[in-house]
């Protein structure tokens, strides 16, 4: 039998098996910058329009200026978000979501909806058990 390696696809079965081996990293990168925490709320709020950085930063509670700069230079770099700077006394700059971008805004609001709607469910099992698994994970 041959191995995925073998035939130049990621996986044999599954989601990833219509994915060439030599992309897969490359979606990994992508993954995890769509599914950063800090990238699928900045999506969200973009949603409703263009916004300043420090309108940015107090939609998006809990993020420190460095992250926000971070983040917002990655996802204009991977031309999910579009940066416009205004030639004005003061500077003025706006972010907002480009075509790309845009195209994920649904799965983004999906994603967050399902996670407020579990926050509960999950919030109770990772007190139940997830106290044995934290101290049987911090022993290995």
């Amino acid at each position: 039998m041959q191995d995925s390696a073998d035939i130049g696809m990621a996986a044999a079965v599954g989601p990833c098996a219509s994915i060439p081996a030599e992309h897969m990293d490359f979606i990994r990168q992508v993954l995890d910058r769509v599914g950063d925490k800090w990238s699928v709320l900045i999506i969200a709020v973009l949603e409703s329009g263009p916004m300043r950085y420090t309108d940015l930063q107090r939609q998006v509670p809990g993020i420190s200026q460095r992250m926000l700069t971070h983040t917002l230079r990655q996802l204009t770099e991977d031309g999910l978000i579009s940066r416009t700077a205004y030639a004005e006394v003061p500077p003025r700059v706006e972010y907002a979501l480009a075509p790309l971008g845009g195209g994920l805004y649904g799965i983004v609001r999906q994603l967050i909806g399902w996670a407020a709607e579990h926050h509960d469910e999950i919030r109770a099992n990772r007190s139940g058990a997830g106290g044995s698994a934290t101290s049987a994970s911090s022993r290995s």
